[in-house]
């Protein structure tokens, strides 16, 4: 929809609620009314304000798409987000226009929906704003900057202070698929709740009921719940995230997801011993190379990982890979029916690398879409779980990804495959992994794998602002200040360098009974909630209502706006004349990623120097147009095409980070789902090209309205 005709469309609608709403004076709800044309007031202030705004980023930002075929970058997930809100603002207003004199109409409650999106365009009016300025100060098609210290500082200075909690009450997720956004309330519900009880000395059984009997208060007053998310986002610890994540992790769970998912032959974990490889230099196979077992932090350790097939192949029930498996005792056997005969060894083999911000979560979260990759591409599926952060920061996670890639490269045969073609996959933190992990292929002269799917990627981990990483300041599932706890954690800010006791489970902090009842609280939405790309410690504490953003004696909290602050005399200004945000009491800390080891190219690989990059193999990127982290995986892309480096780039929409796990909640995200498919398809079916030709970009370019390109 063009944006002059939801201006205009905006414009009509208030006009018609303020005539209709000052005219009766006998309204029997008149100070509603008066609150209602107050926000139409607002609104319609906001609206002719930001009009010329959005002109200005429509007529240039096709300049930061990845090319013409595949529109996407944060300037116009800006501009769409905005007019997301706008249509729903909208879409209320002529609800209240056609009904505010109707006797079954719900004055008070539509006044409330009214102000929030009144709240949520103000703030999305100040994400404009500061765009702008990016958009000046950065060069043409340049999305980050990189080199501008004072715009990253104002990005963090902002979130830290700026109010966000209407954008997780009642206008939860406006901006996603509306199929997903019952989904997003009940995690946000969940969160809540459970924040609610972190910290509190009670027994598993006693944190469980608590957590179930204040949750109904956080769905019928959604300006408390999103009061409390703000506060939980900006201030609770490490701990918290990881425990709350990590119920993902619980039995329950994960039994739903194994019923709901595809039936698989082969599943099982394996613990393989940190004992030097050799393999094969890449250039001259009569020459070999040695390689390390991780050793980063606490030296040699084992590398664990989890097998999955649908089928038995040959090699897969053999007593040499039974002797890795971490069961105590070892499987004799494995679940097959009577009627199954072993398959032969596949051709093609799957390296997984599970997302969840360094931090959190294993294989074991991600079953459900592992389980049905395997029956579709018909392939083995070694899945990593790689030490995590803090007790695990920079380099142990990508050295036990790199020993268990060559471990398997050695060891195919056991696997279930002849690794003819390897294809990595990953996604978020797990993307980042995918293509570091080559880089140190290509760096050791081995083998490289023949392709790299990789889901919404993590390529930049600094805090340096990028249009589409204002988004932190809204996204439920990947605030800012989250973020930046899980880029200090695998970083190694305030790390905690010890080794993680054998066998413990990432549900040893919380007593079964509380995990069982909370994974019932959540109705299967923790699946997804490990892809949020998860934080890490900054500040303790644990919440309370005494946190929550201050209000004058006597006020109503429904009907009371955060305040606004006077502007910043630190900088340029970021706003116009007369207009600031509003701004909240409850102030997050948030620690820039100014650790040097964030800026290794190992660490962040946009940053990298095109030798360390060169000799990629392809690498298939599907980002979503929603998520915070798109801008790193467009001029990721373009770093690699402007190389010669084959790489192909799908942008989603209406989807927010971590769709991968969401795949069975709605329509979109199994379309997303199945172009992630077909990119890996694209690797394992592909012919080797001419060595001419090896260098030569493969520029697959698709929307996933017009689905993969062949």
């Amino acid at each position: 929809m063009d944006y002059k005709a939801v201006f205009a469309a905006l414009e009509t609608v208030c006009e018609e609620n303020i005539s209709a709403l000052c005219g009766p004076p006998d309204l029997p709800y008149g100070d509603v009314a008066k609150r209602l044309v107050t926000s139409m007031r607002q609104i319609q202030e906001h609206g002719r304000a930001l009009e010329p705004v959005v002109g200005s980023f429509t007529a240039v930002y096709h300049h930061y798409d990845f090319d013409a075929q595949t529109p996407g970058n944060g300037y116009r997930t800006l501009v769409k987000v905005l007019q997301s809100c706008l249509l729903h603002i909208i879409h209320k207003a002529r609800y209240i226009a056609s009904n505010c004199h109707g006797a079954f109409f719900r004055a008070d409650h539509n006044a409330s929906e009214m102000e929030a999106y009144c709240n949520a365009l103000c703030q999305l009016r100040a994400l404009l704003h500061l765009a702008q300025r990016l958009l000046n100060d950065n060069s043409c098609g340049q999305l980050y900057s990189l080199q501008d210290g004072d715009l990253s500082r104002r990005f963090v200075q902002e979130y830290s202070s700026m109010h966000k909690a209407c954008f997780y009450g009642r206008c939860l997720g406006f901006q996603f698929s509306p199929t997903l956004r019952p989904f997003l309330q009940t995690v946000v519900i969940s969160m809540v709740s459970y924040g609610e009880t972190y910290g509190k000395q009670q027994s598993g059984i006693g944190m469980a009921a608590l957590s179930l009997l204040t949750s109904g208060k956080y769905v019928i007053d959604p300006e408390l719940r999103g009061a409390e998310f703000e506060r939980i986002t900006q201030n609770l610890d490490l701990q918290f995230w990881k425990s709350f994540w990590n119920l993902t992790e619980s039995g329950l769970i994960t039994g739903f997801s194994r019923i709901a998912s595809s039936p698989v032959q082969v599943n099982f974990t394996l613990s393989v011993p940190p004992v030097p490889l050799r393999l094969p230099l890449a250039s001259d196979p009569s020459l070999f190379a040695t390689i390390s077992p991780p050793i980063a932090h606490w030296g040699p350790g084992p590398v664990h990982m989890r097998l999955i097939s649908c089928e038995l192949r040959e090699g897969q029930d053999s007593e040499e890979l039974l002797a890795f498996s971490r069961t105590d005792p070892p499987p004799l056997s494995l679940p097959i029916a009577p009627w199954s005969q072993k398959r032969p060894l596949s051709p093609w083999l799957l390296i997984h690398f599970h997302g969840g911000g360094f931090v959190a979560q294993t294989s074991k979260s991600h079953e459900n879409y592992l389980r049905s990759w395997s029956k579709d591409l018909s392939v083995p599926i070694l899945s990593v779980d790689y030490s995590l952060s803090p007790e695990a920061p920079f380099p142990r996670a990508l050295e036990e990804c790199f020993y268990a890639y060559c471990w398997a490269l050695n060891n195919c045969h056991l696997l279930g495959s002849t690794a003819e073609r390897v294809c990595l996959a990953g996604d978020s933190a797990g993307g980042n992994l995918c293509i570091t992990m080559s880089m140190k292929a290509i760096a050791s002269g081995i083998r490289v794998p023949d392709g790299i799917m990789a889901a919404y990627p993590a390529t930049l981990l600094t805090t340096d602002a990028s249009p589409s990483r204002l988004l932190t300041l809204i996204d439920p599932l990947l605030p800012l200040g989250v973020l930046a706890k899980c880029l200090n954690a695998y970083g190694g800010a305030d790390s905690q360098l010890v080794q993680p006791a054998v066998g413990s489970g990432s549900l040893s902090t919380l007593g079964r009974d509380t995990a069982l009842l909370l994974s019932d609280l959540t109705q299967g939405a923790a699946n997804w909630i490990h892809s949020f790309l998860d934080p890490m410690r900054t500040t303790g504490g644990t919440r309370s209502l005494s946190s929550a953003p201050k209000r004058s004696p006597g006020s109503d909290t429904r009907r009371t706006s955060p305040h606004t602050a006077p502007p910043s005399s630190e900088g340029p200004r970021d706003y116009p004349e007369g207009f600031e945000p509003l701004r909240s009491d409850c102030l997050a800390f948030v620690r820039p990623t100014s650790c040097p080891i964030i800026k290794n190219p190992f660490v962040s690989p946009l940053l990298a120097p095109n030798n360390l990059l060169r000799g990629l193999p392809p690498v298939h990127i599907v980002a979503s147009a929603l998520d915070a982290l798109l801008d790193d995986s467009v001029m990721f892309a373009k770093k690699l095409r402007d190389m010669g480096q084959p790489v192909s780039l799908t942008v989603v929409e209406d989807l927010p980070h971590g769709f991968l796990s969401l795949s069975q909640l709605s329509k979109d995200t199994e379309v997303a789902t199945e172009i992630c498919l077909e990119r890996m398809r694209e690797v394992f079916q592909q012919q080797d090209p001419p060595p001419a030709l090896r260098k030569r970009p493969k520029l697959e370019r698709a929307n996933h309205k017009t689905g993969p390109s062949g």
